[in-house]
């Protein structure tokens, strides 16, 4: 089991971790962000593009460039430090369950998380919410470790939790802290620890919360007034009361995340929460931490106006570690209740699998159909009806799997064909993920550009590649109307545009492009859209010099003035 699990966790967090091009926006903007922080050496105030970037703290750049600085710039690099981040949350993980539950069970959770999808997405990208899951995890793993105890140990583990949700708040903010304060005020409540709050809200925790966090909040809003506001009331606040970062969805919309984001073993917990509810006298304190714990989380975030899957990322260690524990039992005992549960989930997966499979075959050679649709290019949608194939075999072969299991009533061999479908599904899909990255990335964009001396400039007429950057080695200048083309990438560099008269240096207005373009006095590398041919005409460009980059880019390189 030991050897499984190692061999699992390796091979969710690490196989082929830098083969994908970093997607865009979140990935190429992350991976710019610690470059230049890397070069600049400014580890307090992050910035994309030379501009100030301040719409997350500096804890999470920080991990990335000192993983660029060592193993150069690349896409392996840049992942490293969530796939590290999620081995660390593992390891949270498997002490706690081994201290709850016992050994076996730890290693089965440890099988479960890595395996859920959205852990294994969120492990291999370039992005804060793994982070963010370890440390809001430890904390809640501390604040309940801590009513265990007695005294001097109880006061550590408050200590230790303090320490995890400042951390928590130095990778994202307040949510940082309140995830693991909202989860352990309800489950101390209802657990009828009417006194934990105080001990919660010790001043020795705030000490060391402060501690952590007020260094880096202080010395930030000396260097940027404008933070304070900024980051508490329009990165925090309006995010989640408002519908200004255009991401709404409908108050089920975790529901239908944890549905599909969680398969295989989200088959199981239907069944398995009403089974919990008629037994729930019988269920250990840890059990209802982690069933609080995914209410809690999942129900804070399905009020907020703003949601991203990411957001319920902890609700996989949750969620896992119950679904460890129904499977720990049903193994205990073969012939009882969770054998049973364990044994329809597999029949369930067994005929998803053989639809999905037999869906998939038969749209394969008819995906080219669909190009405009999924917003890729004919001979790409053929790609990806051929990367079809594959998949769909080891589908039929797991449902096949699946009904072996289920007749046997093999619990072992439900819960090897559980872990094993996602990892083997991922690595055989490589080649479909590749073709819709590619079309989501600057990688190709920036193959197309010609080698730049060090000396020229790169520019984008109002558009903005935002994994460009990276993959050049530079920044860019971007000439726009109002910086709406920088949005994607940065809520809080469009924030100071409308709050401050001065633009950055690398920022020029579209009405003084013409102006700015004939006194350059270095070469000039520009990226603009097809649609802009017009303008690269007014600015003296032949047609013959514009180079066609990858759709819907062009690009030109203009000689000093």
């Amino acid at each position: 089991m030991v050897l499984f699990a190692l061999a699992v966790v390796g091979f969710a967090l690490f196989y082929r971790l830098g083969s994908l091009p970093l997607i865009q926006p979140d990935e190429g903007r992350n991976a710019e962000v610690a470059r230049e922080m890397k070069e600049s050496g400014a580890w307090l105030s992050p910035s994309y593009d030379g501009i100030a970037y301040l719409d997350k703290p500096a804890f999470y750049f920080k991990a990335v460039a000192l993983s660029l600085a060592v193993f150069g710039d690349n896409e392996t690099a840049a992942r490293l430090p969530s796939a590290l981040f999620a081995l660390a949350l593992l390891a949270v993980t498997l002490a706690f369950c081994r201290h709850a539950y016992g050994t076996r069970c730890a290693i089965l959770a440890v099988i479960v998380v890595a395996t859920m999808p959205l852990f294994m997405v969120n492990s291999r990208t370039v992005i804060f919410d793994i982070a963010l899951a370890l440390f809001v995890s430890a904390a809640i793993f501390a604040g309940f470790r801590a009513e265990e105890n007695e005294a001097k140990s109880r006061r550590h583990w408050y200590l230790l939790g303090a320490l995890a949700a400042g951390l928590a708040t130095l990778v994202k903010g307040p949510v940082g802290f309140l995830l693991p304060v909202l989860v352990l005020l309800v489950f101390h409540r209802l657990e009828g620890r009417r006194g934990a709050w105080k001990r919660l809200f010790a001043p020795l925790n705030f000490i060391v919360f402060f501690g952590v966090t007020l260094p880096w909040f202080i010395g930030l809003s000396l260097q940027h007034p404008d933070f304070p506001y900024y980051g508490l009331v329009e990165e925090s606040f309006h995010r989640f009361t408002t519908a200004s970062f255009h991401r709404t969805q409908p108050f089920y919309f975790y529901g239908l995340i944890v549905a599909g984001l969680f398969l295989p073993w989200s088959l199981i917990l239907p069944e398995a929460i009403f089974a919990w509810w008629k037994n729930k006298k019988s269920m250990l304190s840890a059990d209802r931490l982690c069933l609080v714990w995914a209410v809690v989380v999942v129900v804070f975030f399905s009020l907020s106006k703003s949601k991203l899957p990411g957001y319920i990322l902890t609700v996989t260690v949750a969620c896992g570690i119950l679904t460890a524990r129904f499977f720990d039992h049903a193994m205990a005992h073969p012939g009882g209740k969770a054998a049973r549960i364990v044994n329809h989930a597999a029949l369930i997966m067994a005929i998803l699998s053989f639809v999905v499979a037999v869906v998939g075959l038969i749209l394969s050679p008819h995906v080219g159909l669909f190009a405009k649709p999924l917003r890729l290019s004919v001979a790409d949608a053929a790609e990806l009806g051929h990367g079809l194939i594959v998949p769909g075999i080891l589908l039929l072969v797991f449902a096949v799997l699946g009904l072996l299991a289920c007749l046997r009533s093999d619990t072992g061999l439900c819960f090897f064909v559980f872990a094993t479908l996602p990892l083997l599904l991922f690595a055989l899909s490589l080649g479909m993920i590749a073709v819709v990255f590619n079309t989501k990335s600057a990688r190709q964009l920036s193959q197309t550009i010609p080698a730049l001396a060090p000396e020229t400039k790169l520019v984008f007429l109002e558009c903005f590649p935002s994994g460009l950057p990276f993959y050049l080695h530079r920044t860019a200048t971007l000439v726009t109307t109002d910086g709406g083309e920088i949005t994607s990438a940065s809520n809080y560099i469009l924030f100071s545009l409308q709050h401050n008269p001065a633009w950055p240096a690398n920022l020029v207005p579209l009405t003084n492009f013409d102006r700015w373009i004939s006194q350059r006095k270095t070469p000039v590398y520009l990226v603009a859209r097809t649609n802009d041919r017009p303008e690269l005409g007014a600015i003296g460009v032949q047609p013959t010099d514009i180079q066609t980059l990858t759709p819907p880019y062009l690009g030109v390189l203009l000689t000093a003035q």
